[in-house]
């Protein structure tokens, strides 16, 4: 398991037998990492200027990338049947 696994939640959603579309029976979410951490420790790990640049953070532990919707369903993290 990654870390980017641990920042995915998954729900289902209510699936009423009115709803006229077809019903999407799971739905995932990313929880960013910032949640898990209450305080910000001295001595954390830190990324090169450039690369921290690229990543939009200094600090490996507030990192999580950005996956569009369209990718994650391809790699099958977005909407599943259950």
């Amino acid at each position: 398991m990654s870390a980017l696994d641990s920042q995915t939640r998954v729900y289902f959603p209510y699936v009423s037998p009115h709803d006229p579309c077809p019903p999407i029976r799971v739905k995932s979410y990313y929880v960013p990492p910032e949640l898990f951490i209450g305080f910000q420790p001295p001595d954390l790990p830190q990324f090169s200027p450039m690369e921290a640049l690229m990543r939009g953070t200094l600090w490996p532990a507030l990192y999580s990338p950005y996956i569009p919707t369209g990718q994650r369903e391809s790699r099958g993290e977005g909407h599943h049947e259950r």
